[in-house]
């Protein structure tokens, strides 16, 4: 066979530059494919990139099983995404990068220097090292009559052929980093029935807090509180008194619960406790102690450690008749129910519930309505709390992904 008549490489072109993307590049790649990998921004990483301000988490040190559970009611498909790709592999493939991690107190993995910088230059320079073709400024704007994709760039509109597509276009939330959601109609003109797209981790607005508690205690943290929504069992940490309600890791870690029950009801009654190391029992017995002369505030901060942004959002929230009597504080101060009414917008949540469901894409990812569109990333109907979750879905769907576009290029022939 002469030189001429050798087969070409197939082409797949991978429009959106994040952890899902660059990962599914790396698949391909490494099997001789030529990528094209296409990003609307000036350069590629950029919610990765943020993410990694104030320490990379990249990922989780539980056990499988508890690792499995944050994903709720999707846990069935990450199974499938993360046999292969599981927290231990995502550290392994970050060791082979050059980058040491460690794990953190409450079980989280970062990079030893905390950055995200160090991990997404050693990574860009193996996927050029490799081959991979990284095309920035440019917007996937959807296909034309003929089927090529329509790319928006700074010379004007360009049609690209490509013999697949692997779609890792970020959820709805960041949209200044380039997940703006647009792709979700261009999805849905093709027939691809999609979830709307909803805010996760996100913060929740109450009705109205008080001028006194806005004016003195807006971004107060409360920590070492506890929070539970329904029946469900409490979690403690913390979280941030904002102006109009209530964010933070604590509640991100029940955001999907609260976010469904304002959307089933209205409104959704949380249950603060304010010192969850102390039994109501012991609480009331301690707050029953004779105060004398002291006033109540002071009462409340010598036997319980009670002051501050706490001691505010106690008299925000708790009845006035129950401040008669210390010791009938003691439930309120174990229960405090917060009314939240709705979610903070999409362009404030760290991430995004919604978008393409796993029952629209068959087994390696691939659209079932637009054969040779594969889909990675945020942009699936899946949704975690921080703690490393949402990124090792995010390499582990963009692995998953590129595994199915090979499989379906090698049946095509």
């Amino acid at each position: 066979m002469t030189d001429s008549a050798k087969p070409t490489a197939p082409r797949v072109a991978i429009i959106g530059g994040g952890p899902a993307g660059l990962m599914a590049a790396e698949v391909l790649a490494a099997a001789k494919v030529d990528v094209d990998l296409y990003d609307a921004m000036p350069s590629v990483g950029r919610k990765f990139l943020l993410a990694g301000v104030g320490g990379m988490n990249i990922t989780h040190s539980e056990p499988k099983a508890a690792f499995l559970s944050r994903y709720r009611e999707r846990c069935t498909e990450m199974v499938h995404l993360l046999e292969d790709f599981d927290a231990d592999a995502l550290r392994d493939w970050i060791h082979g990068l050059g980058i040491s991690t460690f794990v953190g107190t409450s079980g989280r993995v970062f990079p030893t220097d905390m950055k995200a910088a160090p991990l997404l230059r050693a990574w860009l320079k193996r996927l050029r090292t490799q081959g991979v073709t990284i095309h920035t400024r440019h917007r996937w704007l959807g296909w034309s009559d003929g089927g090529a994709l329509r790319v928006e760039t700074v010379d004007g509109e360009k049609r690209i052929e490509a013999d697949a597509v692997l779609l890792a276009l970020g959820g709805g939330s960041w949209p200044r980093l380039g997940s703006d959601g647009r792709w979700t109609s261009l999805l849905q003109a093709r027939g691809v029935d999609l979830s709307p797209l909803k805010p996760s981790n996100c913060g929740f607005e109450v009705a109205a807090w008080s001028e006194h508690l806005q004016a003195k205690f807006a971004g107060a943290p409360l920590k070492n509180v506890a929070l539970r929504v329904d029946d469900e069992a409490p979690r403690t940490g913390e979280f941030v008194l904002t102006d109009c309600g209530v964010e933070g890791s604590l509640v991100y870690a029940l955001s999907a619960a609260i976010r469904r029950q304002i959307e089933a009801r209205g409104s959704v009654r949380v249950l603060l406790d304010l010192l969850p190391q102390i039994s109501a029992d012991k609480l009331a017995a301690a707050l029953a102690r004779p105060r004398g002369k002291q006033s109540l505030a002071k009462h409340l901060h010598r036997q319980a450690g009670l002051s501050g942004v706490k001691a505010a959002l106690l008299h925000e929230l708790a009845p006035r008749d129950a401040f008669a009597d210390p010791a009938r504080l003691a439930p309120w101060i174990k229960a405090l129910p917060i009314e939240l009414v709705r979610a903070r917008p999409i362009e404030e949540a760290i991430s995004s519930a919604g978008g393409v469901p796993f029952e629209a894409l068959d087994g390696g990812l691939m659209l079932k309505a637009l054969p040779g569109v594969f889909c990675a990333g945020e942009m699936l109907d899946w949704e975690a709390p921080t703690g490393g979750y949402l990124l090792t879905a995010c390499f582990a769907s963009g692995r998953a992904a590129g595994r199915g576009a090979l499989a379906w290029l090698a049946r095509r022939g």
